[in-house]
């Protein structure tokens, strides 16, 4: 009988560090060896699958077939862990393990804390939320960093599955003393290239794409602020320092509008989010994708199109009456996903 080629571990597991640090020397220091001595656990690791795993630049990343590997190992990590677990007697049932996703930074300000507290009182799970805008969360997932990612794009990517969760609606608020002072008349384009508007950072499109759905055209060189965090961006809108987009849940979660105005009732920015993960999920990442799912269904709109959607105010605005009725994105959120 022919055995076929083995894994070795350690080829393994060097591979991933060098992954993660981003070269090889600081994999060597992490694996506490030498330079020489990594470099020769690659070079055997590619000889036995033969092919190159590492494009070697600064930093270094994996090639497609890279990929693959590194999403193996976080597999064999995350499976071999909970095996342990689960053959440890109950007093020694102290070991975490180890798990990382990927979520935009409004979903992180917003429903995503009920998946995480579901999460880390009820599994043994050390977990790692990487923000990131979607290209950079998507590739994350690719790459094998992270289980699964919050993301805006509904295609799933070869060996990989987009399962849809909702949608997040964005409002254009402000306080009515800065809405009195930048907008008497309403929203129109003289205005917005006056009044500063707050963005999330220089990857955040929300804002452009509401301005075009209001408009009907692109509007540019508008004065802004870029804010990146959720939290401090909603706060620069109560302080009246300027006028943006927030998501209408975080918001509201604070009780109230909060003394903020919508500025464009007719015109909510309706962005609908998806789970991506692996296509052969081990057990523990099968739980997360469930409790993702599960929570988000609960919290968020339903998607766009669905029957069950909140339908949208339709009280009257300054907004002139021939621009669009709400737009609905599937680019990115602020930061991540976006």
């Amino acid at each position: 009988m022919t055995v076929g080629h083995v894994l070795d571990r350690e080829q393994l597991e060097t591979f991933a560090t060098i992954v993660a640090e981003g070269s090889f020397e600081r994999a060597a220091v992490v694996l506490n060896v030498s330079r020489g001595a990594v470099s020769q656990r690659i070079k055997a690791l590619e000889e036995t699958v033969a092919t190159v795993l590492l494009i070697r630049e600064r930093p270094v990343v994996p090639t497609t077939a890279g990929e693959l590997l590194l999403r193996h190992v976080k597999a064999l990590r995350i499976s071999e862990q909970a095996t342990l677990k689960a053959l440890r007697p109950p007093s020694e049932t102290a070991m975490l393990v180890a798990v990382a996703v990927a979520v935009n930074a409004d979903s992180l300000a917003t429903w995503f804390p009920n998946v995480l507290w579901s999460l880390l009182t009820h599994r043994r799970i050390a977990i790692e939320i990487l923000t990131d805008d979607q290209t950079q969360t998507l590739s994350r997932l690719i790459r094998g960093e992270v289980v699964g990612c919050v993301s805006t794009e509904p295609k799933a990517a070869p060996s990989f599955v987009a399962r849809p969760l909702g949608t997040m609606e964005y409002r254009c608020y402000a306080t009515p003393q800065f809405a009195a002072a930048h907008f008497p008349q309403g929203l129109s384009v003289p205005a917005v290239l006056r009044a500063p508007a707050v963005v999330f950072n220089r990857k955040d499109t929300l804002h452009d794409e509401f301005l075009r759905a209001v408009f009907g055209f692109s509007v540019e060189r508008y004065a802004r602020h870029y804010l990146p965090a959720p939290g401090t961006l909603l706060q620069a809108l109560r302080e009246g320092v300027g006028y943006g987009l927030a998501p209408v849940m975080q918001v509201h979660g604070l009780g109230d509008s909060h003394g903020l105005v919508d500025l464009a009732p007719r015109h909510p920015v309706v962005v609908q989010l998806y789970w991506h993960h692996w296509e052969h999920e081990p057990p523990l990442s099968q739980e997360i994708t469930q409790q993702v799912i599960t929570r988000a269904r609960a919290l968020l709109l339903a998607p766009t199109g669905s029957s069950s959607e909140r339908c949208c105010p339709a009280s009257a605005d300054h907004v002139r009456e021939s621009a669009l009725h709400g737009v609905s994105l599937r680019h990115s959120p602020r930061g991540g996903e976006h």
